[in-house]
């Protein structure tokens, strides 16, 4: 099974067994939580299942793996011809889950 799952306003295609880095989520380590799927489908697509806006009784068990700081990303801006640039960055908290089942 295939599911389009969404977390921290971004969505996911997700299998089962996959590991993806998410936005920060309130869980400790090692918990386990649902979501619903936006979307289902099998390995070929053809069976399909359409959600508005969720899949009605579908259920995705993800657990946390870990919880990190990810790679800084740097925020240039300039403003030419006017001796105006700032040089800033941040590095965003993530979280680590793994999907365990699809249903």
């Amino acid at each position: 099974m295939i599911a389009v799952i969404e977390l921290g306003g971004n969505q996911f295609t997700v299998k089962e067994g996959d590991i993806i880095d998410v936005k920060k989520q309130d869980a400790e380590v090692e918990n386990i939580f649902n979501v619903e799927a936006l979307l289902l489908t099998d390995e070929e697509g053809k069976d399909v299942k359409v959600g508005t806006p969720t899949v009605a009784g579908s259920k995705i068990e993800l657990k946390v793996i870990e919880q990190f700081k990810g790679e800084k990303i740097r925020i240039f801006k300039m403003k030419s011809k006017k001796r105006f640039a700032r040089n800033n960055g941040f590095r965003p908290k993530l979280t680590k889950v793994q999907v365990i089942s699809i249903a």
